[in-house]
């Protein structure tokens, strides 16, 4: 039996909402007055607290504040008939799990009342994972369990004790530089420097000052003599992040330094020497690059000796688990905040979502939701993944990695009475099924059922019979989806 104590200063309010929440699992307890109701929602041992903001002898605010106080997790529902952009925000800031307004309490209390009580059963079931692991144990190191990532981790321990070049090759945000760093670290130069730069990142006029340095006076602006990335990482690694970027007449340069172990300073006549390993790293397909005439084809066989695929996280599903776990734990850490944990539900979100941005995306989205928890356990509506049009890879091409993303559309334009598609739709279909035959670990439906939803509620201004008639559904089965998306909040729609 679940508990809800309803606050509100007018008895024909309470009757009413009584009758609209009470069932045979749910009871419903009320009053007049917010000291009465703060003693009876621990009294009672309350699951859920629905207070309107206008009461005494103390308003509603300052209910939810005492409230979440004395128990940071619970579930506090405000309601008001002047819900000011003011109201709404600090409730929010408090931590409040929504915030009606009056005008839309005959259409939305039992939806998100409903939503509230799931979402405080999740919290008291205890069904965030255990940890497997700690923050201490992989420390800036590669995180997975997957059979994809197992090969992964056994390449890079029969790399690390030879001298060759290596190449790493995977969508952008899939770990590439955690890759290199981990070859440096169980190689025999891991006493020596680390360093990394990204080729994309620098100007091409900057790019050639910044690996092999300059003498003062080499240049405009060169007021002093600088030491380049191969003088710094001697007897160490140097790790070429987006090498594909790299403009061909550095390429040379780069080129006499693997073959020779010799290059000079921008402006300098003196032939330094240099014992550098070198990791390079690419999201294109060089291969490609090569036969364009983009990537010198000599530097391409140079660096290619020993070649690591990191897969996308799409691909090894079963990892994002691990590294959810990893990131809250080194979240709370730095931030010095109580440890969050995951619900069930939100990580079988998290695991159905293709995550297009891979690990990035991945940590990106973890650190948003720490900071809009307002419980230490995320919840589904607390997840805030990406929206409509957002891109997501095809598998990678088993050359090189590279991937020709393709972008998702939105909701499209509806059929004709006869139940024809016009061009526009169906090149959106095909669109789409060309990405889920391309990549089988895809989730279309979750994912496009979710976006659909918010996008129709964001085009009606939440008047959910609008959005239901165009989705084609009724307002019973758009209340469920809203409900099982966990997207109450997200809407924002007052």
């Amino acid at each position: 039996m679940q508990t809800i104590v309803l606050v509100d200063p007018e008895s024909d309010f309470l009757e009413w909402a009584v009758h609209q929440l009470e069932t045979p699992t749910t009871r419903v307890l009320t009053a007049t007055r917010t000291d009465e109701a703060y003693r009876l929602y621990f009294g009672e041992n309350a699951d859920l607290l629905v207070t309107d903001t206008h009461m005494q002898p103390y308003n509603g605010l300052e209910l939810l504040a005492r409230v979440r106080q004395r128990d940071p997790n619970a579930m506090v529902v405000l309601t008001s008939a002047f819900g000011t952009t003011q109201s709404v925000i600090e409730s929010m800031k408090l931590g409040a799990y929504d915030f009606i307004r009056k005008e839309s309490l005959p259409f939305n209390l039992k939806v998100v009342v409903d939503a509230a009580l799931k979402a405080q059963n999740e919290m008291r079931a205890a069904t965030a994972f255990k940890p497997q692991l700690t923050v201490d144990q992989h420390q800036d190191s590669i995180v997975g369990q997957s059979e994809a990532m197992q090969q992964v981790f056994k390449m890079v321990g029969r790399v690390a004790h030879s001298e060759a070049p290596v190449m790493i090759t995977g969508e952008s945000g899939s770990g590439k530089e955690l890759v290199a760093r981990a070859i440096h670290h169980y190689s025999r130069r891991s006493d020596k420097f680390f360093v990394a730069i990204n080729c994309a990142a620098i100007p091409e006029t900057l790019l050639e000052s910044e690996l092999f340095g300059h003498e003062k006076g080499s240049f405009t602006g060169a007021v002093t003599q600088r030491i380049g990335r191969f003088e710094q990482s001697d007897g160490g690694t140097l790790f070429l992040d987006e090498i594909g970027e790299m403009p061909m007449q550095v390429q040379s340069k780069i080129l006499r330094v693997l073959q020779e172990g010799e290059f000079s300073r921008l402006g300098g006549n003196v032939t330094l020497r240099t014992d550098v390993r070198i990791v390079a790293a690419t999201n294109k397909n060089l291969e490609q690059e090569v036969a364009r005439k983009q990537f010198r084809e000599d530097l391409f066989y140079r660096l290619n000796v020993v070649r690591v695929h990191l897969p996308p996280l799409r691909q090894r599903v079963e990892d994002v688990k691990l590294l959810c776990e990893y990131f809250l734990a080194r979240i709370s850490s730095q931030k010095h905040l109580p440890r969050l944990r995951l619900s069930e539900d939100a990580l079988r979100l998290m695991e159905a979502y293709p995550w297009p941005g891979n690990v990035r995306e991945l940590e990106n989205t973890l650190q948003r939701a720490s900071v809009l928890a307002t419980t230490d356990v995320l919840l589904p509506k607390d997840i805030p993944l990406g929206m409509i049009g957002v891109a997501v890879p095809p598998a990678d091409l088993e050359a090189g990695g590279e991937s020709a993303s393709k972008s998702i559309p939105g909701p499209a334009p509806s059929a004709g009475v006869d139940g024809s598609s016009n061009s526009a739709v169906q090149s959106a279909i095909e669109t789409l099924f060309q990405a889920a035959a391309q990549d089988k670990s895809l989730h279309l439906l979750p994912w496009l059922e979710r976006e659909f939803t918010i996008a129709a509620m964001k085009l009606t201004r939440g008047n959910q019979l609008k959005a239901a008639k165009i989705l084609g559904v009724t307002r019973a089965t758009l209340r469920k989806r809203i409900e099982r998306f966990g997207i109450t909040r997200e809407l924002n729609i007052q």
